[in-house]
């Protein structure tokens, strides 16, 4: 199987979506490294970022799935490398 390594960049601007968001997340928790969250107080938002190592597939469809839930957005950036296997 080939993986990519990515990271998720989330915007809540809409603190109802949060449980939803979460469960979004344990639906993949599988191919989450780590996940680091930032409360912006000020402006009434939360930053969180997501870093995942999967297949391209699996990854967006993460993605979009966050990014349909409402107040949320959500976009991706990939690596360039390519994994085969358990590297």
């Amino acid at each position: 199987m080939e993986t990519r390594v990515a990271v998720i960049g989330i915007i809540i601007d809409n603190s109802d979506s949060i449980e939803e968001m979460n469960k979004t997340l344990h639906k993949y928790s599988e191919y989450i490294i780590g996940r680091m969250g930032i409360p912006y107080r000020q402006k009434g938002i939360s930053i969180i970022s997501i870093a995942v190592d999967a297949p391209q597939d699996v990854i967006s469809a993460l993605s979009g799935s966050i990014g349909r839930i409402d107040g949320i957005s959500a976009k991706t950036a990939y690596s360039n490398c390519i994994f085969k296997g358990n590297q």
